[in-house]
């Protein structure tokens, strides 16, 4: 449970609404049988940086830089 840490009601709000809207963004460009692990890597990079966010465009910006650079490390590149 990625969001049980999540105290704050508006770091709550925030992790979802920003969630569903990387994810809507990335589900596409990975494969299907990755999907559910990839998935729950994001709830928790989600999870972890959005105590941290500013405001919902920080914690995207942050959560796909994140998420890229666990990708591109993965494939070595």
């Amino acid at each position: 449970m990625p969001f049980s840490s999540l105290r704050d009601p508006s770091d709550l709000a925030r992790a979802c609404a920003v969630m569903e809207a990387v994810w809507n963004e990335l589900k596409d460009a990975i494969p299907e049988p990755e999907r559910d692990g990839e998935r729950t890597r994001l709830a928790y990079l989600v999870a972890n940086l959005a105590p941290l966010a500013l405001d919902e465009d920080d914690l995207k910006k942050n959560v796909l830089h994140q998420f890229g650079l666990r990708a591109s490390q993965s494939s070595g590149a």
